[in-house]
Formats: C-alpha cells, structure tokens, sequence
C-alpha cells in the first residue's frame, strides 16, 4: 500500500495517461464474467453493485480481469486508476467513459444518451429590448425594410408609394443617427445604410420625374468623401441633364464621371463615351460625336455604335468613310451560337432532351433579339445611304449587297434586293422595268424569298387592276409558303373582287390561323361578310378588330354602319361619336350623324351636324339640299338662297338649284329679284316649261307687257312636248306590234311602221320636235328624280315622298301656284310651304363596302 496515493494527494491529476493500464487489456474479456454479464443485459449494464461512493464505478469490490482478483495498481507516475476511489476522495474527471453509461443507473430505468427524458430545454432569456442596442438594431431592421419595400413598389410600377417609402426610410435612418450619437456610439455609424437610404430616395425622385430633388440627393453622396466610389453616381446626374435637355451639363458631368472611373472597367467607360456621342448628336456637333464612336469602334465594336456612326457621316455627307462605317458595322461580331446546335440529332437522346430544354429559353431568346436587331440596323443603314454613296439609287443598292454577301449576314442579300424593288414602288415608279424584274428573279430561289417576292408582285399588279397578273403571283406565294398570310390575303382580294365573297372569306380565315393578330384578313373578312349579308358575323370580325386598334376610325364608321343595317340606330350613332372623337373633321362622319338624327326626328342635332359637315366639306350637294330644306322649312328662306346659289356653282347644269335660287327670291318677297333670275334660267334654258309658267305668272301678276311674250312661248314649248311624247307613245306601240308580227312568222320586218312626213309644214313640224327632243336630252333630271340618283342612302323613294309632300302644301299662302297647281309638269314643284319635310339625305360612307384601302393592303408589300 505504500505505492498507492490519493487523488486529493497528487499536484498534477492527470499525469501518467500514457501508461499502460491493465483494465484495458482485451486480450482475455471472454473470461472476465462481470463484462459478459454486462454483454448479455437488454441494456448493455451490469447487475447492481454495492459501492462505496455512489458516484463511481466500481467501489470496494475487487476488479475482476483475466489476472485474478486483486487491488487496483497505480501507474509509475502515481495516477490512480479509473473507478477506484479510496478513502471518500473525490473522483478525478477522466478521458475515458463508456458511451451513454453511467453508473446512476438504477434497475428499471431506461436508456437515454440523448437526455429526452428530461424534458424540452427551459426557454431563453427574454431580450430586454429597453436597451439602446436593442433600439438601434430595432431601428436599423425598420430601414432595412423600408428600403426593400419602396424598391419593390417600384418594381409594379407604384412609382408614388415608392417615394413614399424612400422618404420614411430617410426620416428613420436620421433618427438613427441621432440616437447613436446620443449613446456616445456616433463612431460605429453604418455608413452602408446611409448610401443605400440616399441613393434610393435620389433613384425614387427621379423615377416620378422629381429632378431637382433628385440632383440635390445625388449631390449629398457626391460630396461626402467617407462614401467609396461616389464619383459614380455622376452618371446619374448626367443622364438627368440629358432628360432636361441640359446637353452642356450633361456632357460636363459624364466627363467627369469618366476620369474617376479607372481604365479597369473598360466596360463602364465604353458606355460613358456612348452616352456622350449621343448628346453630341442631339446638340448637332456630328464631328465630336464622330470622335466618340470611332474610339468605341477601334477598342469595343457594338451594333448601336456602328449604326450611330453611319448616322453622322451621313449626316455630313462623307461618302466614302459612310462606305468604311457600313463594312465595319456588318464586321461587328455578335458572340452568338450558331442555330445549328439548337437542331436537334437522331442518336443521342439526352442531348435532344437537353436541346429542346434550351431552344427556347430566355438565353436564347436574346440571342435571337440581339440577330434581328443587328439584322434591322444592317437594313436601316443600306436603305439609308444607298442613294447617297454613288451616282444613283441602284448602284449604291448593288454596291450594299455586294458587301452584305461577303459578310456574315448572307442571308439579308436577298432582303435588300427585295427592298430595292419595293423603294422603287413607293417612290411611285411603278413602269420601272427594273423593279418588277428584280421580283421576278427570286422565282427560282428559296421559298422564303421566293414567296415574298411574289407577295409584292402580286400586290404590285393588284394596284395597277391587273386582278388576273395578281392572282397568278398569289398562287405562286402561296405555293412556296402556304402559311404566308399576305399572299393569302392577296388571293382573297382577287376573289373579293371577282364578287366571289364566299372563297374570298374562306382566304382570309386561313390567313388568320396562320397569323392570328393580322388585321388586314380581319377588316376584309368583315367587308365579306357583309356583302354576303351575315351581318352578325360581320359584327363580331370588326369588334374583334376595334380591341386590336382601338383609334381606327374606319373600324368604328364600319361597326356603326352594320348597327345602322341592323336598325339599331342609338348603337350607330354611338360608333358615329367615338369616329369623330378621332376625326373631328370628318365630312362624311359628320354627315351620317345628321342623317341618323334627322331619322330619328331630332332636327337641331341633325342641323347641327349637317352645318359642321359642310363647313368642313362645303361640295356636298346632299348636305346642301338638306340644309337648304330645313332654312325653307323653318321659314328663313334669305338663308336658304346661299346653299342653292353653292349648288348652282357645283351643278351649273342642273336647272333645279336655278329654280330654287328663284322660288327662295319669290317667296321672301323680293319679286323683282325672282323675275331677274327667272329671265336668266330662261336665257340658259329656252324649253324650261317650269320656269316659262313661274315667268307668266310673275309678269301678269306684275302688269309686265312681256307676259305675251313668255305666254306664246310657253304654248310652243307645251305643244312641242306634246308632239314628242306622242312620238314616243306611237314608236313604242309600232315596236311591240313589230315585235308581234315577228313571233306570228309574218316573215315580214320586225321594226315598227312608222307614217312619213312628206309635205314642208309636216317637215317643219318634225325639225321642231326633234330640237325640243334634244334640248329635252340634254337637261339633267330636276329635283324629283334625282332624289334616286343623288342620295347614297338606301332611301330611293325620296324623291317620290318629297313630291308627294309639296303636292298636299296648303295654297292659301302661296299666291303663284294656286291658280291651278295641278297644270305644273310633275318633273319639279316649287318646294315653298310652312309644312314641307325636308328630304333625308345619305351621305356617303367615309369607307365604301369594296373599297381595298392603302390601310388594308399596304402591310402586304412588307413581307416581314
């Protein structure tokens, strides 16, 4: 025992750890009983022991091992071995411990080496948010906040409540910095916080357009030098100026931004430079913007900078260096894939998958924007300076596509050919031989351009009427591409105008599988519809159409048009309204309302509408009589003799307006004025028989010595009118009896008998009727007829109505024609009477049913 020492005894604890201890040594387990016992417990421990010290493993009781029982040995350093503990001292803390055992256990407790028995751990602290830290960190994350949410506001457009936001986060970043500086923390500013409060409240001050505000914020970051790379921000600043037009300022500030910023990122700088070519350009300095685009040009060549440049020699007119800028421009590489890796191959299968994951993602949607811009910038610029680098427009074409087919861009060769032809047809050169050969030589081509060419060809001879040349270039565009919807379109208007309206539909319902937003096969989808009278229909094409091009006046006039067929004449009127909401000073517009008004017996509005129309068209004969009608009708014929006097002037040869100039003279009551105008329709119109009565009766009525005169004439006129309609009578009757004659197989002639005239008088007779007849030919129908003619309405008994009416006027107020109205011819009535209805009028529509406007086949001529 002399050799053993107590824990309590020893200086160091846990010295001797290396030495060999005989209680690891598993060499000889299988013999030790109190291990095997231990192994073969549901719970791997052993049975319980009496022990000296509760809290240790083994106590008093010998250690049983493969060396027989005997007294724990101490190592040679003095350590005490583990589990044996003498003398009541306290167990030294050890490395070594069985995995989840302790000798606490009691018989029936279970095993638990993760201490879930003991229950949920007892929960924290509280914070005491009293604190300054605690405000302060509270303070900043309400910053923080405020900040993201005024950016994502300004993301959905919420452009107000964004500033709202911005300014909040301003207000509490300022009151965190007070509240530091109030705990003595004024050094542990977050000066990150306070960039990101100002510089999103300058960003929310210019996005609602606030820039004086915005300038101010801006200038806040510039001078503070604790900020790192403020200087920055001066771009900015510039592109604010460049918004007010401030060019000088803007240039100022971009330059500056552009010497703080290191030749590191050269990217950054390229784009500064860009920024000021452009001001350049706006302020009309082409050679210091030259100087811009070329320095872009020889480090970092783009598209944009390529074109820009085109733009300013063109602008100076510099030939040959426009000639140097279009081959550098077709020279700008794009850094993109060819399409031929997006085909997909037979063999692979994860490939294909991969490739159609690909084809059509947003990397290779920009890839495709990028070609078709860089595509549309090559057009441009070809277009542009074509007339100008050479002697004349073809050979600077030529010289374009020359470069173009040695460059990458191949393929818009046959592009520029195509637009050569087509800037010929608007220059309006249709005879260029040149034009039409150059179509015609992409007949043998590929598909694509072999069908656009045949689309503008067929357009091309649409124009000219030659519908057989148009439909045969029609066929041939849609054989080449069938899913073409301009050369569908072409092939339904060859047929629209052949009457053929059921075909002609079915052209332009393919046109629009094919190509569902193609407003041309809509609109005259619509005009066919309605020549077939499905009017529904009709209706649905052009309501459709009016939500694709919600301004288009002729959309609106053609639904107001089917509403007015419909009988639906409020519908109309509304269509009417919102026509000259987008054209106020459309006649016909104007027109049509004053008849829809008129119909439903609203006059003033009518007048109203009908005055604006002639203001804006003052040649309208329907909107003349109408207005002239309705000063008669309500008893200002003074006012009247105006619009009569107009239509005199646009009809000299009508003897009608002569006669109403007359009438309105008579009626007002300035006789001598009517007998004046009387005389000269008499001048001009010898046979009238309406203005040789008004003539008698004016000058007996007046005691004239002339009325002798005018009554001779009259009764030779009357008689001459006689003896040809008697003429007329008797050749209608030989005819039908020749006609007869001829079905009875009298073998005799078909023509009528005919008595001949053989002695002088009977001659003389003959000659007077035949000059009556033709000065008879020779007047235009009067009033009453030409009701049918002159009115686009669909009312043809106007003229019959108005007759009617001015027949039944009451003649107590008319002292011209009571004496025997009955013996006026029925071809004209004086229309003066206080209860005359004034005719309707239909104005003519602003777009007729078959007219094919500019605006419904002009697309076509763009193949695109």
């Amino acid at each position: 025992m002399e050799n053993v020492h107590l824990a309590l005894e020893e200086e160091d604890l846990y010295s001797g750890y290396n030495d060999y201890n005989p209680t690891f040594d598993s060499e000889e387990l299988e013999n030790d009983a109190g291990f095997q016992q231990a192994v073969r417990t549901s719970h791997g421990r052993r049975p319980p022991m009496t022990a000296k010290f509760p809290g240790t493993a083994i106590g008093a009781r010998p250690l049983g091992t493969s060396f027989g029982s005997r007294i724990p040995m101490t190592s040679s350093m003095g350590r005490p071995v583990t589990g044996a503990v003498q003398d009541g001292a306290a167990r030294p803390m050890t490395a070594v411990r069985a995995a989840g055992y302790t000798s606490s256990l009691t018989r029936g407790s279970t095993f638990d080496p993760l201490g879930q028995s003991r229950g949920p751990a007892p929960s924290l602290e509280a914070k005491n948010e009293d604190t300054p830290e605690e405000k302060i960190k509270i303070l900043e994350k309400k910053v923080n906040d405020l900040i993201e949410e005024s950016c994502m506001a300004q993301s959905i457009g919420a452009l107000q409540l964004s500033l709202e936001k911005a300014k909040e986060a301003g207000r509490k970043e300022r009151a965190l910095v007070r509240q530091r500086e109030q705990t003595g923390n004024a050094d542990h500013i977050n000066l990150d916080l306070t960039y990101s409060v100002l510089l999103n409240l300058a960003n929310q001050y210019e996005n609602n357009e606030m820039y004086p505000e915005a300038l101010n914020s801006y200038q806040v970051i510039v001078k503070n030098k604790m900020f790192n790379n403020a200087g920055r921000l001066k771009v900015n600043m510039a592109n604010i100026y460049f918004k007010q037009k401030n060019y000088p300022k803007a240039i100022k500030f971009y330059r500056m931004a552009l010497d703080q910023i290191s030749n590191a990122h050269k990217e950054m700088r390229i784009k500064i430079m860009q920024n000021i070519g452009v001001v350049f350009v706006r302020m009309g300095q082409y050679s210091d913007a030259i100087t811009s685009f070329e320095h872009i040009m020889s480090e970092s060549p783009n598209i944009k900078t390529g074109f820009n440049l085109i733009l300013c020699y063109y602008a100076i007119g510099d030939r040959e260096r426009m000639k140097k800028a279009f081959q550098k421009l077709i020279s700008v590489p794009l850094g993109i894939d060819d399409d031929d890796k997006y085909i997909p191959s037979n063999d692979d299968t994860s490939s294909n998958m991969v490739i159609e994951a690909i084809k059509n993602d947003k990397l290779h949607q920009m890839e495709r924007d990028l070609k078709v811009l860089a595509e549309k910038y090559i057009m441009t610029a070809a277009k542009l300076i074509a007339p100008t680098i050479e002697t004349s427009f073809a050979t600077g074409f030529d010289w374009c596509v020359d470069m173009v087919k040695s460059s990458q861009y191949v393929e818009l060769a046959n592009d520029l050919e195509i637009n050569k032809a087509i800037t010929y047809l608007r220059q309006k050169d249709f005879n260029q031989v040149e034009a039409v050969e150059t179509l015609k030589t992409f007949e043998k081509k590929d598909s694509r351009v072999k069908s656009a060419a045949a689309t503008n060809l067929s357009f091309l001879h649409f124009l000219e009427k030659e519908y057989e040349q148009a439909e045969r270039y029609a066929d041939l565009a849609m054989t080449a591409d069938r899913y073409n919807p301009a050369a569908l379109i072409n092939k339904g208007n060859t047929l629209f105008v052949k009457q053929d309206y059921e075909k002609a539909a079915e052209f332009y319902k393919e046109a629009l599988r094919n190509d569902s937003s193609c407003t041309e096969a809509l609109y005259n989808l619509g005009l066919s519809y309605k020549k077939l009278n499905r009017l529904e229909e009709a209706l649905d094409c052009f309501l459709k159409l009016h939500a694709i091009l919600r301004n288009s006046a002729q959309v609106m006039y053609q639904l107001a048009h089917l509403y007015e067929l419909l009988e639906d004449s409020q519908q109309a009127i509304e269509w009417l309204m919102q026509v000259i909401s987008v054209t106020p000073t459309d006649p016909q517009a104007l027109a049509k309302l004053g008849e829809l008004h008129d119909g439903e017996g609203d006059k003033s509005q009518a007048f109203q509408y009908y005055y604006d129309s002639f203001r804006y068209f003052p040649s309208n004969i329907d909107v003349i009589e109408w207005l002239g009608a309705y000063y008669i009708e309500t008893q200002f014929c003074e006012k009247a003799i105006q619009y009569f006097e107009r239509a005199t002037l646009i009809q000299p040869t009508q003897v009608k307006w002569q006669l109403m100039v007359a009438s309105c003279y008579r009626r007002s009551g300035n006789y001598q004025k009517a007998l004046e105008t009387y005389k000269d329709i008499h001048h001009k119109f010898p046979e009238n028989v309406e203005c040789l009565r008004f003539l008698v009766r004016l000058c007996t009525d007046m005691g004239l010595n002339e009325v002798q005169e005018y009554a001779t004439k009259l009764k030779k006129v009357e008689k001459m009118k006689e003896m040809r309609e008697q003429r007329v009578k008797s050749g209608r009757e030989g005819s039908a009896r020749g006609r007869r004659e001829g079905r009875e197989g009298s073998g005799g002639s078909a023509g009528p008998s005919t008595s001949v005239l053989t002695s002088p008088k009977k001659a003389r007779v003959m000659e007077d009727v035949k000059a009556v007849a033709q000065s008879e030919s020779k007047q235009l129908s009067p009033l009453l007829d030409s009701g049918k003619d002159s009115s686009h309405s669909s009312n043809s008994t106007k003229g019959e109505r108005l007759s009617a009416r001015m027949r039944s006027l009451p003649a107590s107020n008319e002292p011209y024609e009571a004496n025997s109205p009955k013996e006026l011819d029925a071809s004209y009535v004086d229309p003066l009477g206080p209860q005359m209805e004034r005719p309707k009028t239909g104005a003519k529509k602003r777009v007729e049913d078959d007219d094919f406007a500019d605006e419904e086949l002009g697309d076509d001529l763009l193949p695109e």
